[in-house]
């Protein structure tokens, strides 16, 4: 019996029982009701609304520049296409940098004007008391360990984390933090293999990993990635399942030149 068959609807407790017997988790993320029904429907167990919408959606280079009501536009759109999945909403840059009661706040209006299933953090120790408090009020929570894209201007690079001792403990240790504060998974991105490894083997919760190696109890990618949208974006850890932006230019090319031609039409096409 497949997965896909197993769990009508998956949940937090779906994801603990994933990890239990190592059923490995599939996630892709969404961002509008069409992507978000064709990826449901083909089975995958978590959609993420991430703020990566701010890169492939909004075209920004950096996702700082999106913001809480638009997370909550998209993610509106998302649940309405989901069925089986869980879905996962990235809480914004600064939306709960600024203190623990900020950020409790806005996962609570997440929660209150989406279907969500949860939010998702990014960091250790230093939102630990976040996560506690969003986690306590009943709102499940995940969180995010290695590259953190929403710290880039501090790191100054997207290159992976976990390169040196000091930064395996610093994982190791805000793993263990993360999951006491109650997270019910963490997303390790950017993380080498062995390290990502040893962070799955550390912690009860599930890792999901994106350029984090097959160990992770996960994976996760960014769906116009994988589906060959993006152009000019060809990280290692991105395996492209099509080449759709080939298909979609030779497509409106084709409809283009039969428009000009008056090949469309046609008189069966026409009322």
């Amino acid at each position: 019996m497949s997965v896909h068959t197993d769990f009508r609807k998956i949940t937090t407790k779906t994801f603990m029982l994933m990890k239990q017997s190592g059923t490995k988790i599939a996630a892709l993320t969404a961002y509008d009701y069409i992507t978000a029904k064709l990826v449901d429907q083909a089975g995958v167990d978590f959609i993420l609304i991430g703020d990566s919408l701010s890169n492939v959606f909004q075209g920004n280079e950096t996702t700082l520049p999106v913001t809480m009501d638009e997370m909550i536009y998209h993610t509106k759109a998302v649940t309405k296409g989901v069925q089986r999945a869980m879905v996962v909403v990235d809480l914004p840059f600064m939306s709960y940098q600024l203190s623990v009661d900020e950020g409790f706040r806005n996962a609570g209006r997440i929660m209150k004007e989406t279907s969500a299933g949860g939010v998702k953090l990014e960091g250790g120790e230093r939102i630990a008391e976040t996560v506690r408090k969003i986690t306590e009020a009943g709102i499940p929570v995940m969180g995010h360990l290695g590259l953190t894209p929403q710290s880039i201007h501090q790191f100054g690079s997207y290159r992976e984390r976990g390169k040196n001792e000091e930064e395996v403990e610093e994982l190791l240790k805000d793993a263990k933090i993360i999951e006491q504060a109650g997270a019910f998974s963490i997303v390790l991105e950017k993380v080498p293999a062995a390290v990502a490894k040893k962070v799955t083997e550390s912690v009860s919760i599930p890792t999901i990993g994106i350029g984090a190696g097959v160990e992770c109890d996960g994976q996760i990618l960014v769906t116009p990635d994988m589906l060959g949208l993006t152009q000019d974006f060809h990280p290692r850890f991105v395996r492209r399942y099509a080449n759709l932006s080939e298909e979609i230019i030779n497509s409106v090319k084709k409809y283009t030149e039969d428009v000009k031609q008056k090949a469309f039409p046609s008189e069966k096409e026409s009322y």
